[in-house]
């Protein structure tokens, strides 16, 4: 089983620049993302969500989103895939980057995600 991870942003350039941040630590995680609508407007894609889970080589997805939308998006997106998917409430940037260098280490899924608990977002 191999564990990788989903950025999802209201905003492109925030999704793509996230995803630049984390390959600095974690190369070898698997991971894709999918910002803005189907038009590159600020917003999120049900479409785009579903292809970079697609795209995403891991069987099983950690998935990070940065506003409520985008969460209701995910969970529709959840719902259609064949691939385990984790949603987590933490914020976006220092979620991200926490999970992939755990994942970039080896880390198990039970310690990654009591890294994550001090940075949900209530």
């Amino acid at each position: 089983m191999s564990l990788g991870i989903l950025i999802v942003s209201h905003v492109s350039d925030i999704a793509k620049g996230l995803n630049t941040l984390v390959k600095q630590v974690a190369q070898d995680v698997p991971i894709t993302f999918a910002g803005g609508t189907d038009d590159n407007g600020v917003g999120t894609s049900l479409n785009k969500i579903q292809q970079a889970l697609s795209d995403n080589s891991a069987d099983e997805i950690l998935a990070f989103y940065d506003l409520g939308s985008a969460k209701m998006n995910l969970e529709m997106a959840i719902e259609m895939s064949d691939k385990k998917i984790h949603l987590y409430d933490v914020a976006l940037i220092e979620g991200t980057y926490t999970a992939a260098s755990l994942l970039q280490a080896n880390v198990d899924l039970n310690t990654i995600e009591s890294q994550l608990q001090p940075l949900k977002i209530k």
